[in-house]
């Protein structure tokens, strides 16, 4: 049974930092790239925050990161890591980790729709 299973989420204000953080199992995790997605209330898109190729190690961010955001992967815990450091009030959302097989082709951050799994979420706000 595939889980992504996030953590880390709070209140923080704005400048603070956060680690989120999405266990996974039930798949072979170097054989997928794994990311994260954020979405806002009231807004049905899903915004593309950060990836990696597990395997490889590559990561790529979102424009609007701008530096301020790190994702690691802790491959015998089968679990990657999302630090945010400087966030912003237009940082808030409902973060979810999602994962897709390696070689989908299209660009992760901006193809949820070729997601294979989804995680729940796990919910950021930074206030002013």
């Amino acid at each position: 049974q595939v889980q992504l299973v996030e953590s880390g989420g709070g209140l923080v204000q704005s400048g603070e930092s956060l680690r989120v953080s999405c266990s996974t199992s039930g798949f072979t995790f170097d054989h997928y790239e794994i990311g994260w997605f954020r979405r806002t209330p009231g807004k049905e898109e899903s915004v593309g925050v950060s990836s990696m190729n597990i395997r490889l190690g590559y990561t790529h961010y979102g424009d609007f990161v701008k530096g301020r955001f790190t994702m690691s992967s802790d491959n015998a815990k089968k679990t990657v890591h999302l630090q945010m450091n400087g966030l912003r009030e237009e940082n808030t959302g409902t973060y979810f980790c999602a994962a897709r097989r390696t070689g989908t082709g299209a660009l992760f951050l901006t193809a949820p729709w070729s997601m294979d799994y989804w995680g729940k979420g796990t919910l950021v706000t930074v206030s002013s």
